[in-house]
Order: C-alpha cells, then sequence, then structure tokens
C-alpha cells in the first residue's frame, strides 16, 4: 500500500504531457521597421522606428491624441541613438540610446528622450524616467502615407530630425561639437598602435591646424611627431600650428628648417603647393633648386617645366621638358612628354 502511495505522488507532481507547440513562423507587420542613420563629423546619429499608415483616417487628435505622451511610432517605442555627446534644445545629451517620445498638443509639440529606450510604445512610459524635454513647433508638410524619420541639412555640426506623417512635420534640431568629437577621437587613436608612427602624431597635428582647434594639444602631438623622425612635413606642421598660436619668429625658423631637412619629393610637392596658390615665380625657386639639387631627375624638370609653362616662358619650358625627356625611362611618361613638346613647339 506504501508503494502504491508513492506511487500516486509522482504521478500527482509529474508534468502533464502536453501536445508539441508549432514555432511562431516570421511574418511581415503592418507597420515596418525601418532606420535612418547620419554621420555629422565623426557622431553617428541613428533613428530606429515603426512605420504606421495613414489608411485614410484622420490622425492628429484622434488616431494620435492631443496632449497624450506618444511613442512616435508603433510597436516597441522609437529609439535615438547618438554615438557622442550632442545638444539639442541648450541641453547635453551624453551618447546612448534614447527612447523617443512626443507629446502632441496645440500649438507647440514636446519632444522626450527616455532613458527607458527597450519599452513597448508609451505603454510604460514613466515621466521620472526623462532626460530632456524640449518645445518644438510642427509645420505642414508634403503628404506621407507611412511614417517616416529624416535627418535633414546635414552640416559641419549640425543636423535636423524630422518626424513626417500625414501632412505634418515635426522638426528636433540637433547641434553636434564636432571639433571637440573629432579632438577626443584622435587623443584616444593616439593610445593605440597609431602611438608608435610619426605619420599619426603629424596627422592629429594637422587637423588642429587645418581647424584652428585645440592648437597648444596639436602643437604638442607636432613635437611627439618630429621626436620620432623629423621631417619637411611635420616640421611645417607645427609652424603653422605656430602661426596659428601667434608665434610668428618660431613658425618661421621652422619652415627654414624643413627647407634644409626636404627631399626631392618635398620639394617638388612644395612647388605644386605654391603652384596652386597661384605663386608661380615661388615656385619656379623651389623647382629650380630641386633640379640643382636632382640633376639626374625627370620628374625635377618636367615639374621646371610645367611652371615655366604656366608663367608663360616658352622656350623655358621646351627646355626643361626635352631634358625631362631625355632622362625619362617610362614609355608612357616619354609620351605624355611628347604630347606637351608638340603643344610647345606648336604654340611658340
Amino acid at each position: 500500500m506504501r508503494r502504491n502511495l508513492l506511487a500516486g505522488l509522482v504521478l500527482l507532481i509529474a508534468p502533464a504531457a502536453l501536445p508539441a507547440q508549432a514555432p511562431q513562423l516570421i511574418l511581415p507587420r503592418v507597420s515596418p521597421h525601418a532606420t535612418v542613420s547620419q554621420t555629422v563629423g565623426l557622431t553617428e546619429i541613428s533613428i530606429s522606428y515603426h512605420r504606421p499608415g495613414v489608411n485614410g483616417r484622420p490622425i492628429w487628435g484622434a488616431l494620435v491624441p492631443w496632449d497624450s505622451v506618444w511613442r512616435a511610432g508603433a510597436n516597441e517605442n522609437t529609439v535615438i541613438a547618438f554615438s557622442s555627446p550632442v545638444r539639442i534644445g541648450g541641453t547635453d545629451v551624453p551618447a546612448g540610446r534614447y527612447g523617443l517620445h512626443m507629446l502632441p498638443s496645440k500649438p507647440e509639440w514636446t519632444v522626450i528622450l527616455s532613458r527607458q529606450a527597450n519599452a513597448w510604445g508609451s505603454f510604460s512610459y514613466d515621466p521620472t524616467e526623462d532626460f530632456l524635454r524640449v518645445k518644438v513647433t510642427p509645420t505642414k508638410g508634403e503628404f506621407h502615407e507611412r511614417l517616416q524619420y529624416t535627418l535633414d541639412d546635414p552640416g559641419e555640426g549640425t543636423v535636423v530630425a524630422t518626424l513626417r506623417w500625414d501632412t505634418l512635420a515635426v522638426p528636433i534640431p540637433i547641434e553636434i561639437d564636432a571639433k571637440r568629437v573629432v579632438a577626443d577621437s584622435l587623443r584616444e587613436q593616439l593610445r593605440g598602435l597609431a602611438r608608435f608612427f610619426w605619420q599619426s602624431w603629424n596627422q592629429a597635428a594637422a587637423w588642429c591646424a587645418a581647424n584652428q582647434t585645440n592648437l597648444q594639444e596639436g602643437t604638442s602631438w607636432a613635437d611627439r611627431s618630429i621626436a620620432i623622425n623629423e621631417n619637411f612635413t611635420n616640421l611645417r606642421v607645427k609652424a603653422a600650428l605656430l602661426n596659428e598660436e601667434g608665434d610668428a619668429a618660431g613658425a618661421k625658423a621652422l619652415l627654414q628648417r624643413s627647407l634644409a631637412v626636404a627631399n626631392e619629393a618635398d620639394m617638388n610637392t612644395y612647388g605644386y603647393l605654391l603652384m596652386g596658390q597661384d605663386k608661380v615665380d615661388s615656385a619656379m625657386v623651389v623647382f629650380q633648386k630641386n633640379v640643382k639639387d636632382y640633376p639626374k631627375s625627370w620628374n625635377a624638370y618636367d615639374s621646371l617645366g610645367e611652371a615655366y609653362a604656366k608663367k608663360g616662358d616658352t622656350r623655358r619650358a621646351i627646355s626643361a621638358y626635352t631634358q625631362a625627356r631625355k632622362l625619362a625611362r617610362d614609355p608612357a611618361q616619354q609620351q605624355r612628354i611628347d604630347g606637351i613638346l608638340t603643344g610647345l613647339q606648336h604654340s611658340s
């Protein structure tokens, strides 16, 4: 009898046999998922959302009630993400993912960024989780059957995220301190493998000089590059930084020093830089020095010939190109120079 009782208890606590449950098949959703993204400087902004349709229904004040928090899409809440800090409505927003909700009203709407980015719609929305609320003014727009987000007019440090549905457009201006983001990124990159190469430090320093920002740190980066391998390029980058900082004498000394260590390619590049600035006479001085220092270089004579031609001195251009043709060994370059000489001789 004891055995029978134990067997009965086992039957009571054992799970009941259930029929096998069929797997759920993946089918199209009524409001399909979509994403949109835009990179501003080094900052990537993305919006993940679902796209309900109008389907002939009244939207504003009806399907989407006034004065009620709305998921700004369908299904799961809309998510906006930033890869680095941004600024919205005068408030700094750290990098991260945020639930995007809206409070439609007349005439202004409230845009809400929630710290909770993984909710179903706005049904579990909690105002204590708000990171940001900002007022925006919708405008009339072209008709959109399905809700759409766009990232409009990206500039050096701005972009406008716009919700478009029915005939309404809701703009959200976003600002990015793009230069600060780049400087922060360079600083981080230079902690890795890049720190062992003069080119990496020089590239970072050159960006600072070109953008007239982060000058003091940029100068220190130039110094790191020069310490690894002093050359024409990084000396001139440091000179540009010193010039931006107001040290004209220091910049001039470095420019002179850069010419003393320059090789043929450096001088050739420098000459073409001057040509691009319409400083043809100065470029010719550089190219003439290259010819003197590298008398067996067809390329040095070729560049000098181009400077003479641009100046309009056909006779000297023909002379330089003729010498370049004698020294050139590449058939393609020989053919190119022959064509130039034919043109110059016909014009003389």
